[in-house]
C-alpha cells in the first residue's frame, strides 16, 4: 500500500523505486500483485507513462486512511509520548492571528513532537479530518455556532469551542460612510476560493447568490483582499483579529456582521498522544 502510494504520487516506476530504495522491477512486481489481490487495475499504462484508473483513484482516498490509521494505532498502543507527529490544519487568519503563541507554547513543552501546520479553506480542512489526512484543524462554518456544532456531531467529530471572531466587512473609502452592507456601492467582493466559510457569510451578508451585479475577486491572501480594498477594487470580509496586525490600510471602512466562533476539530475518539496533548494545551490557553 505505501508502494502503492509512491507510485501514484511519482506517477513514475523509475522515480517511485528511487524514492523508495528499491528496484524498479521489484515496485512493479508489489503493484502487479496488489491489482491482482484487488481484482482490478490501480493505473493506465500507455507506454511508459503512468495515469491513476478509476479504481486507484478511489483506492488511494482508503489507502491514505488506513496508513494514517496504521500509524496512529502504533503510537497509541505504544503509548508513545516522543517523536511522533502532529498535522494540524488551520485556516489562513488563525495561522496569522492565533496560532502562534499557541504552538510557541506546545513546542516547548513537547520539543520532540514534529509538528506540520497547512493552511486550507474550512471545507477542505473538514475533508482532511474525515480522510484522517490531518489530526485536527481550526476553522469556521457558515452556519450558525449552534447550527454548526450539531452538523459536526452528526458528522463523528468533536469540536472545541476556541476563540470568538467579530468579523468585519472592509469597505474601499468611497464607501467608508456605509453603515449597513445595503448603503454599500462597490459591486466586487475580495475573497478565498469556494469552501471557506468567512466568504459564504459575506456571500449571505451581501445577497450575493441571488444578486447579478455582484462579482467574487478569489485571492489566496488576507494582504491581496487588503490592497483590493484600499484600491477601491472590492469590499472584503476580515476577521478583526488579522486588522489588528497592523496591516489595515487608513481610509477604509469597517462595518461589523457579528461574531463567529472558531473551532478547534477532531475525529471522535482520536487518542493519537500528540492529537491528545495539544487538545489539552489549546484548551488551557483559549477561551471562547
Amino acid at each position: 500500500m505505501t508502494i502503492f502510494r509512491v507510485v501514484a504520487a511519482e506517477l513514475s516506476i523509475t522515480r517511485a523505486a528511487a524514492r523508495l530504495g528499491r528496484v524498479p522491477s521489484n515496485v512493479t512486481t508489489r503493484i502487479q500483485q496488489l491489482e491482482a489481490e484487488l481484482g482490478a487495475p490501480l493505473f493506465i499504462r500507455t507506454g511508459k507513462r503512468l495515469s491513476l484508473s478509476p479504481a486507484g483513484q478511489l483506492y488511494i482516498a482508503y489507502a491514505d486512511r488506513m496508513l494514517a490509521l496504521a500509524d496512529e494505532a502504533a503510537r497509541v498502543v505504544s503509548g508513545a509520548q516522543r517523536g511522533d507527529t502532529l498535522r494540524i490544519g488551520s485556516m489562513e487568519a488563525t495561522a496569522a492571528s492565533r496560532l502562534p503563541p499557541i504552538l510557541r507554547h506546545f513546542g516547548t513543552a513537547n520539543p520532540e513532537t514534529r509538528v506540520e501546520v497547512v493552511t486550507a479553506p474550512s471545507r477542505q480542512l473538514l475533508q482532511k479530518i474525515q480522510a484522517e489526512q490531518l489530526d485536527c484543524a481550526f476553522l469556521a462554518l457558515p452556519s450558525s455556532d449552534e447550527e454548526g456544532a450539531t452538523a459536526l456531531a452528526a458528522m463523528g467529530l468533536t469540536a472545541l469551542p476556541t476563540w470568538n471572531e467579530e468579523l468585519l466587512l472592509l469597505t474601499p473609502p468611497r464607501d467608508c460612510a456605509a453603515r449597513t452592507p445595503e448603503q454599500i456601492g462597490t459591486r466586487a467582493l475580495s475573497a478565498f476560493g469556494v469552501g471557506c466559510a468567512y466568504r459564504a457569510i459575506a456571500e449571505h451578508t451581501l445577497s450575493i447568490p441571488t444578486s447579478s451585479e455582484w462579482r467574487v475577486q478569489e485571492t489566496n491572501s488576507y494582504h491581496a483582499m487588503l490592497a483590493n480594498v484600499a484600491a477601491g477594487a472590492a469590499v472584503a470580509l476580515v476577521p478583526r483579529s488579522v486588522t489588528a496586525l497592523g496591516a489595515l490600510a487608513t481610509g477604509l471602512g469597517a462595518i461589523s456582521v457579528g461574531m463567529r466562533k472558531t473551532w478547534l476539530v477532531r475525529r471522535d475518539g482520536d487518542a493519537a498522544p500528540a492529537s491528545i496533548r495539544f487538545h489539552d494545551a489549546v484548551l488551557a490557553n483559549t477561551q471562547a
